[in-house]
């Protein structure tokens, strides 16, 4: 994944020593490492083994890559069944797990039940900050899986816990702005009103995961947002989310982040919205919204289109048939991966192109896509 490569850091691993090969001969390794970020990864790669583990460093600035939450299909699915995760290097093209959750307690991730394999069961996870979130789930008792966020940090490379849910929840609507996770509706064990209405926040910038805290935000007027699992898709400091999915008749909803306040979405942006959305934005300036883009996947025609503001409608960008069935969709970095043929691959696009390329992924053997994440490639030890 494409990216404009900041100034890496100077630390104690990059310093030229007589035990450490020499990135460039007549040069410190500091300096060496200088030179090297203004090439891209993508080159250094097939160089030499020094610059290759340069590359994957905790000091060298990261490149992107794309994340997977991976399940059993249906024929192979059963009560032990655990949801896997993994990354696909975009420089080696492999795929590689993650290190294992904490068992403390026990991740139990209700994606099928035997009872009714056909039934997707939601587990909704964010992209934020650079780093992987599970914010909701449904465990075997069906009840909330997730009473706080698992979180797992890229560059390194652990998963820690977020601060507790007031009110743990499932089949919500989950978004991210600026940092912050934002759960609204939902139900817990049972469907109850209050809890259908109501917002949390959580500020994942605070670095004290312990010290932080889920905040009340203002709620909704009705519980409609309880019927299914809901992407509230963060676009230009705001969220914006519609009550089902697919081609029915929906209801849309607008939450102004900086005014505690909901709004009507405008009629052209729910006219268009017939699959699964996401938004590529600025990662590196949460006040930079000029360049924010949102995107649609028509889940029947298998049409990729980004809304235009000024004009409220959907404008095409790319029809094919490997974008039929669209699930889930992640944007970033120039790309949009969509999950699609009923989770048996990724179609990935890129949208910066002057004409629209689509290639397609495919998950590692006997998993099935749940969904796809763009976020900073693990480090790697030496």
């Amino acid at each position: 994944m494409d990216q404009d490569i900041p100034k890496p850091k100077r630390n104690k691993n990059t310093q030229n020593s007589s035990n450490e090969c020499s990135l460039l001969p007549g040069l410190p390794n500091h300096l060496a490492q200088l030179c090297l970020t203004r090439i891209q990864p993508s080159t250094l790669y097939f160089v030499c083994r020094s610059w290759r583990r340069l590359i994957y460093s905790p000091s060298f600035p990261p490149f992107f890559a794309l994340y997977a939450i991976l399940s059993p299909p249906p024929p192979h699915y059963n009560c032990n069944s655990s949801i896997e995760f993994y990354s696909l290097d975009p420089l080696s093209n492999n795929w590689t797990s993650l290190p294992p959750p904490p068992s403390d307690p026990p991740l139990h991730l209700l994606r099928r039940h035997p009872s009714f394999l056909s039934r997707k069961i939601p587990i909704q996870s964010l992209s934020v900050s650079g780093s992987l979130v599970l914010v909701a789930a449904t465990n075997y008792n069906f009840t909330p899986a997730l009473p706080r966020p698992l979180v797992f940090r890229p560059l390194s490379n652990n998963w820690s816990f977020g601060p507790p849910l007031a009110e743990p929840r499932r089949w919500c609507a989950t978004g991210t702005v600026g940092g912050k996770v934002y759960v609204a509706s939902g139900i817990g064990s049972n469907y109850r009103g209050d809890l259908a209405r109501s917002m949390e926040e959580w500020d994942m910038k605070k670095k004290k995961e312990a010290s932080s805290s889920w905040v009340k935000k203002a709620g909704l007027k009705d519980g409609r947002f309880s019927r299914d699992a809901v992407e509230a898709i963060g676009y230009r400091g705001k969220l914006w989310m519609v009550n089902v999915k697919g081609n029915a008749r929906k209801e849309g909803a607008v939450y102004d982040v900086e005014n505690d306040t909901w709004q009507d979405m405008p009629r052209g942006m729910i006219g268009g919205w017939n699959g699964p959305a996401a938004a590529s934005i600025n990662d590196d300036d949460d006040n930079d919204h000029d360049h924010d883009v949102m995107y649609v996947v028509d889940e029947s025609r298998g049409v990729l289109s980004k809304y235009d503001d000024e004009n409220d409608c959907w404008e095409m960008v790319v029809e094919s048939d490997v974008l039929r069935e669209a699930e889930q969709v992640c944007a970033g970095r120039g790309r949009v991966c969509v999950v699609c043929a009923n989770e048996k691959r990724i179609a990935v696009v890129d949208v910066v192109a002057p004409q629209p390329r689509i290639w397609v992924v495919e998950p590692p053997p006997m998993l099935q896509v749940v969904a796809v994440h763009i976020l900073p490639r693990m480090c790697r030890s030496e």
